[in-house]
């Protein structure tokens, strides 16, 4: 190896020791909540029979899921669950994960057998814990129709959490709008 070569690796080797001290020292946040089992169990309890419903919308169902969800859809594929126990519909889950700030939330969406908004659960939250909406903000979302979930009706923000509970209500318009028009229109 050249000298000067040698003398100016040696010469960031302070900073490449600092660079790495940042990254072990810097705050590491992610939590994992639930495994996609027991997320079944909390949607459906521990004798439900699960089953995956996958949904293919074509482009005018596309169109009209994101006009009524009043977001932008990032796939075309969509995957519910339907909980059953001696061949009676408990209803439906879906789980959807999206970027809240700069990193990832899942949540598990839970719609009744007639299709309203039962249960929000956090199945894994990435971004700092103070951010994390509580269950009691979840709450004010169930039996909803799809319609009234905006922060303009009565629905209330969290002041420090705008990006999550944002993320959260958008993802909720999305199952309710693709549980509209693929299962419920569709019986």
């Amino acid at each position: 190896m050249p000298k000067n070569m040698n003398s100016s690796m040696q010469s960031g080797r302070p900073l490449l020791a600092a660079l790495l001290l940042l990254v072990l020292i810097s705050p590491c946040y992610g939590k994992i909540f639930y495994s996609n089992n027991e997320a079944m169990e909390l949607a459906f309890g521990q004798d439900a029979t699960v089953e995956m419903l996958s949904l293919f919308p074509d482009e005018e169902e596309m169109r009209r899921i994101e006009q009524l969800a009043r977001v932008k859809l990032n796939s075309a594929m969509f995957t519910f669950y339907v909980g059953k126990t001696d061949d009676r519909l408990l209803g439906y889950a879906a789980i959807e994960t999206h970027k809240v700030r700069t990193k990832p939330e899942t949540l598990l969406l839970v719609l009744n057998e007639e299709g309203k908004l039962r249960n929000i659960y956090t199945l894994a939250f990435h971004e700092p814990p103070e951010y994390l909406p509580p269950a009691r903000w979840f709450a004010q979302l169930y039996q909803k129709p799809l319609q009234e979930l905006n922060f303009n009706k009565d629905i209330q923000g969290i002041t420090g959490a705008t990006l999550s509970t944002r993320a959260a209500l958008n993802s909720a318009r999305k199952v309710l709008a693709v549980y509209q028009i693929m299962i419920e229109e569709k019986r």
